[in-house]
């Protein structure tokens, strides 16, 4: 596991890196100033309007293979880049630096509008929800280049693989199990003519890929969708992931008014069931990110309690 002195010290390179980049752009970083350090470091420029985005814990595919961290983040900035010039609500790339990511220093980086952000107290999730059916609705129209069910191809399959070298993190009957409903659902999950076979009649299309309800930033303007880092292509019900029954009726609703599909329970079932096992794949990366173990053990508690997964 990584100290607090290690964690500290890999924040000061990424913002370093951040702020070299920054000037090579032209930026003024006078103050570079930390907004948020968990999986990434996000660095405003201050004083300049741009904040970046520099990831610093990584699943293993982006660490064995930068290109396809750079392929995803490619893909980020060309949504949010449409979705902004239609005129949607979302934190848009910045106009200051070429759309593209850039590599140094070891980390690769994304830059994006400075916005103001303002505390927000408990979201109304009834409101919520009516904004992802809204962005599920504007993203049918994005014809841009985007992977199947990104998040679990890799990312999955990768972690549990990692586990079995860190028995200290999660027991093995617990990894057993997990393996066990991964095999069951992965092949529907990395397959688009499996999933379509499984499931006629539920559609595929972009989405966010992570909990775009909860991804919003709260502006003096209203509020913005952003983190649109894991977004491909899937059914919209792995954007719904473990929001509750009141939250799925309230999406449903607001999606039929829209014209839209309502969710498929079995679809539900099975996107729950990858995005627990996702949660339990992030503990592979808790030897670079230590407060996984502890922040990750409610939702290992839920998987728990819920009945095993043994089809489809």
């Amino acid at each position: 596991m990584l100290t607090d002195a290690e964690i500290a010290d890999r924040t000061v390179r990424a913002v370093a890196a951040a702020a070299a980049t920054g000037a090579d752009f032209g930026l003024r970083a006078d103050e570079p100033r930390v907004l948020y350090d968990v999986f990434s470091v996000i660095v405003h420029l201050h004083p300049e309007p741009v904040v970046v985005r520099v990831p610093t814990v990584l699943p293993p595919s982006y660490t064995v293979n930068p290109d396809v961290q750079t392929r995803q983040q490619r893909a980020e900035l060309a949504v949010t880049t449409w979705l902004a010039d239609r005129g949607h609500p979302v934190v848009a790339p910045s106009p200051l630096v070429p759309t593209e990511p850039v590599r140094r220093d070891g980390f690769s980086m994304t830059f994006w509008q400075f916005v103001e952000q303002i505390p927000d107290e408990a979201p109304d999730m009834d409101r919520r929800m009516e904004q992802t059916a809204q962005l599920h609705a504007a993203l049918r129209d994005y014809d841009g280049n985007l992977d199947f069910w990104v998040p679990f191809a890799t990312y999955i399959p990768e972690g549990l693989a990692a586990l079995r070298e860190l028995p200290g993190l999660i027991s093995a009957p617990d990894l057993e199990r997990a393996q066990r409903e991964w095999d069951v659902i992965a092949p529907v999950l990395t397959s688009r003519t499996a999933f379509e076979s499984a499931f006629p009649g539920v559609d595929v299309q972009p989405i966010h890929g992570d909990a775009p309800y909860h991804n919003m930033i709260t502006t003096p303007d209203g509020e913005l969708w952003s983190d649109f880092e894991i977004v491909t292509l899937g059914a919209v019900e792995s954007d719904l992931t473990l929001v509750g029954p009141a939250a799925v009726a309230a999406y449903d609703a607001a999606a039929v008014d829209m014209g839209l599909r309502p969710t498929d329970e079995r679809v539900l079932r099975i996107t729950e069931a990858a995005g627990l096992l996702a949660m339990i794949a992030a503990l592979a990366m808790a030897p670079e990110l230590p407060m996984l173990a502890e922040s990750v053990a409610p939702m290992l508690d839920q998987w728990r309690a819920r009945a095993p997964v043994t089809r489809i």
